[in-house]
C-alpha cells in the first residue's frame, strides 16, 4: 500500500478491526519512510448481478421482487414469513452461486417454482400461473394435473406451517 503523504510503498499495518457492521475491515497503517499514519478500508468485491427480462431488457437484481412474487403467491395460505424468507434465501444463494454477471429471469423463476413445489402446492400453482403466463383454464388444469400426479407419487409434499392455526367458518 502506497503512503498518501510521501508515495513510498513501504507501509505496515499497526491495527485492524471490523467496520460497517462486519462488511469491511478498517486498517491503521504507518509509513516506514515518513512515519505518518493513515487509515484504509478493505471490502469484499461484489459482482453486480444483472437480470435479463423476457423482453431482453436488463435491470439490476432486486431481492425484493422475488420476495414480493413469492409473498403474493402465498397470500392467504398457511405459509409463515420465515418459510418465505427461507425460499428467497435459497433462490438467492443458488443465483449467486452460478457466478454469472447476467442471468435470465427465466432461471430465477424456475428456481422459485422448484422451491415452492414442496412448500405449498396452491402457492406453487399461483406462482406458475403468473410466471408462465397461463392463457386459459386448460393450461391451468394441465399444471394442476401434474401437481396432483406428483403429490400421489409422493414427489411433492405439503410442508406448510402446521403450527399456524387455520380459521374455520362457524
Amino acid at each position: 500500500m502506497k503512503c498518501p503523504f510521501c508515495g513510498k510503498d513501504n507501509t505496515r499495518v499497526i491495527d485492524s478491526r471490523p467496520a460497517d457492521e462486519n462488511t469491511s475491515i478498517r486498517r491503521r497503517r504507518v509509513c516506514d519512510s515518513c512515519g505518518k499514519r493513515f487509515t484504509t478500508y478493505e471490502k469484499v468485491e461484489t459482482i453486480p448481478l444483472i437480470v435479463i427480462k423476457k423482453d431482453n431488457n436488463r435491470e439490476p437484481y432486486n431481492r425484493a421482487k422475488i420476495e414480493a412474487g413469492v409473498l403474493r403467491a402465498c397470500h392467504k395460505r398457511p405459509v409463515s414469513a420465515e418459510q418465505i424468507t427461507q425460499i428467497v434465501d435459497a433462490v438467492e444463494t443458488e443465483v449467486f452461486n452460478l457466478e454469472q454477471k447476467e442471468i435470465p429471469s427465466r432461471i430465477i423463476g424456475e428456481l422459485c417454482m422448484d422451491k415452492m413445489k414442496n412448500l405449498d402446492p396452491v402457492a406453487y400453482v399461483r406462482f406458475a400461473s403468473v410466471y408462465r403466463e397461463f392463457k386459459d383454464v386448460n393450461t391451468f388444469m394441465d399444471e394442476l394435473k401434474i401437481v396432483l400426479e406428483k403429490e400421489e407419487e409422493g414427489v411433492i409434499t405439503d410442508s406448510t406451517d402446521k403450527s399456524t392455526p387455520l380459521l374455520k367458518k362457524e
